[in-house]
């Protein structure tokens, strides 16, 4: 009888590494988030997702992306049909009416609903929770409630330091917020841009975008400088995306 063969060394298992750090930024305009996102998406390591997603949505359903952009919370076009849409209605605060399937008519004579946009958009931010990524709008931390480690940052501040703040990124070259490449950010723009954006998310999710129970942290990017407000951000994500909770 032949000797029992040598027991073969096992092997160690393989080290799984965390998972990719998922980041969404809610901002008021003048807050930052247009210069943190990226700066953030940076150090991380991932993608950034802010002009990408009307492409991606565009893609999806198969209409122009001027067409997607006018269903966009981030675009010019698309606040203003916020703004529009919200004066028609009979409440600001657009809590009483379901607007999910009004639509607009494309170049092609197809009718476009509204929530066709938001469905895909919704799409294209759930790619992140596999790939990680940084969303910057589109009520990311709502649509990512559920991700377990992803960290939902909102940034705001003072309405006058904000305004302040956005002169100064316009004045630097940098963008914030669509005052910054149309000319110098005034009131107006802010108080326009700030309004059409909670708008979306009351619109189509029946809730404040300012309420702080959507998000791990609330910074005050009218005071924080942009480095102190990465720096926060991009510690907390790793944090999270490593598992490292109470």
């Amino acid at each position: 009888m032949s000797p029992p063969p040598p027991d073969r060394p096992r092997r160690a298992p393989e080290a799984q590494s965390p998972p990719r750090p998922v980041v969404t930024i809610s901002a008021t305009y003048g807050a930052g988030g247009a210069v943190v996102g990226p700066a953030v998406a940076a150090a991380l390591e991932v993608a950034f997702l802010d002009r990408a997603v009307p492409s991606a949505v565009a893609g999806r359903i198969g209409c122009s992306l001027d067409e997607a952009l006018q269903h966009d919370d981030r675009s010019p076009s698309g606040l203003e049909r916020l703004l529009a849409g919200a004066a028609r209605l009979p409440t600001v605060t657009l809590g009483s009416v379901d607007t999910a399937f009004i639509g607009t008519v494309n170049e092609e004579g197809r009718l476009l609903y509204d929530h066709e946009f938001v469905e895909h958009t919704e799409q294209v931010i759930g790619g992140v929770a596999h790939t990680g990524g940084v969303v910057l709008g589109r009520a990311g931390a709502i649509v990512l409630a559920g991700h377990p480690t992803a960290l939902h940052v909102r940034l705001d501040g003072d309405p006058e330091a904000r305004l302040r703040r956005a002169r100064e990124l316009w004045e630097s070259g940098a963008t914030d917020g669509r005052g910054a490449a149309e000319g110098p950010p005034t009131a107006r723009v802010r108080d326009d841009n700030d309004r059409a954006r909670a708008a979306y998310v009351r619109r189509f999710y029946r809730t404040d975008a300012a309420r702080p129970g959507h998000y791990h942290m609330v910074l005050d990017g009218a005071v924080l400088s942009v480095r102190a407000c990465t720096d926060v951000i991009v510690r907390a994500a790793r944090d999270r995306a490593a598992g490292k909770t109470p």
